[in-house]
């Protein structure tokens, strides 16, 4: 049984997402062919994020 009874919270959207994104730099890092992943890739994986608020802003003007 979870310890949070049940209850969700910023904490656990916030450990969701930070999970949500390790795992998709892992997946970056696999499919590289370099020995690092480069800072480019990284940047791409990060930032190429959709934001549901920024769309909304972004469709009306």
């Amino acid at each position: 049984m979870s310890s949070t009874g049940g209850r969700s919270g910023g904490h656990d959207d916030a450990a969701l997402d930070e999970i949500e994104l390790t795992g998709e730099l892992m997946i970056a890092a696999t499919a590289s062919t370099g020995e690092r992943l480069p800072t480019e890739r990284i940047d791409e994986v990060l930032l190429d994020r959709v934001d549901p608020a920024r769309t909304e802003r972004e469709g009306d003007g």
